[in-house]
């Protein structure tokens, strides 16, 4: 499997959360369409299949992250 450079991972995961704040303040079709598109590509680069597996599998890639380092992981 080809594997995404953390530069493209860290853009991706920055892009998904700016929407996700904006899509909380008005929720246009717009940003819910670039949701689904950013969420396709953070699943095709990480080989999952939902955005919360593809977005804890990409902080895991990013550098400074630990195998062990559980703290993506929302309680």
């Amino acid at each position: 499997m080809l594997m995404a450079h953390p530069a493209v991972l860290r853009n991706l995961i920055e892009q998904y959360e700016t929407l996700e704040v904006l899509r909380a303040e008005n929720g246009s079709d717009e940003v819910r369409r670039r949701m689904d598109d950013l969420a396709y590509t953070l699943c095709v680069s990480t080989g999952t299949r939902d955005v919360d597996a593809a977005l804890i599998a990409a902080r895991h890639r990013l550098p400074g992250a630990r195998p062990e380092d559980d703290s993506v992981l929302t309680a």
